[in-house]
């Protein structure tokens, strides 16, 4: 790695995706920039995941694996590698997603320039693994690579552009623990947190280009958990961390971008439900709400085709 740039590393949890990891750990692996260290945190898997890190890193010596006596969970085990990892800076892998070339090279170029940045991101193309149906995500929110201070990702909150996909995030250390790591009482919104907190506070490095590719399937930790009646409490948790005085210097930025119009209708019912939560509730965040839950519906009912041109036109443009 050049010393002209940061120091990378890369923390990578697993629990039973064995059949993903050869292709994820070697997108990591072949970066033109390499990082560090990847840290592979196996989280008691009883499927053939060990064998196959292990396999992995007697090929790579940068790839070093961590076993998990029991199981921890998603969000403890992720902590538990960002505790471990050394560099200024942390990319946190899915053994089920991928990156693209440059991804590494490309945003820490861009944060050697940018310090004050709490993080780069980029666009990511999203699959989804039951309907076939692909997108861009976080696409259009500048048209080259800059940073983007909180008064500018504000702006694109109110334009429906502000979109921050973890899959394709390099993140400055500091700040992500600075906002308390990966809360896991926020389960499967925990990423949600670590990302725009720090990015509200501090800005964000942006590049305009897909450099990852995150795969949703149905029995995912989020796609299982948010039909669950254990999905309003998460909100919940969400909200008094949002609402708490540990977050009063972005609360008004998360209001005036309503950021939180990407939980749909079921965060504005408990906004709604509650004094606390009302400081976030604005017209344009009810419009937003209502878009979204009208997104997640048509990707449902909608013929294949139209479910694809509206994906393209919600967030491509």
């Amino acid at each position: 790695m050049s010393s002209s740039l940061p120091a990378l590393s890369v923390v990578v949890p697993n629990y039973n995706h064995g059949k993903y990891l050869d292709t994820s750990l070697s997108a990591i692996i072949k970066q033109s920039l390499r990082p560090i260290e990847v840290l592979v945190l196996d989280d008691a898997s009883t499927d053939d995941s060990v064998e196959i890190i292990k396999r992995i890193a007697a090929q790579n010596p940068l790839v070093r694996l961590i076993q998990n006596e029991k199981n921890l969970g998603v969000m403890p085990n992720l902590n538990k590698g960002l505790e471990l990892s050394c560099g200024d800076y942390v990319y946190i892998g899915s053994a089920d997603d991928e990156v693209q070339p440059g991804l590494f090279e490309k945003s820490l170029t861009l944060l050697a320039r940018y310090p004050q940045a709490a993080m780069s991101c980029s666009v990511s193309e999203w699959h989804d693994a039951a309907s076939g149906l692909r997108w861009f995500m976080a696409a259009g929110m500048a048209e080259k690579p800059c940073y983007l201070s909180p008064q500018e990702l504000v702006r694109l909150g109110r334009r429906g552009k502000l979109l921050i996909v973890t899959a394709s995030a390099v993140f400055k250390r500091q700040p992500l623990l600075e906002a308390g790591r990966f809360h896991p009482e926020l389960r499967w919104h925990a990423d949600w947190f670590a990302a725009f907190v720090p990015a509200l506070r501090y800005g964000v490095c942006y590049i305009p280009e897909p450099l990852s590719d995150f795969y949703l399937y149905s029995t995912s930790f989020y796609n299982r958990g948010r039909k669950t009646g254990e999905h309003f409490q998460v909100l919940t948790h969400l909200l008094d961390k949002l609402s708490s005085p540990a977050c009063s210097d972005i609360a008004p930025r998360i209001r005036d971008s309503a950021v939180l119009g990407l939980f749909g209708v079921p965060v504005l019912r408990l906004i709604m439900s509650r004094r606390e939560y009302r400081q976030f509730l604005t017209p344009l965040l009810v419009s937003r709400c209502c878009r979204r839950s009208g997104e997640l519906v048509a990707k449902k009912l909608l013929p294949r085709p139209l479910a694809q041109l509206a994906l393209r036109l919600l967030y491509n443009q």
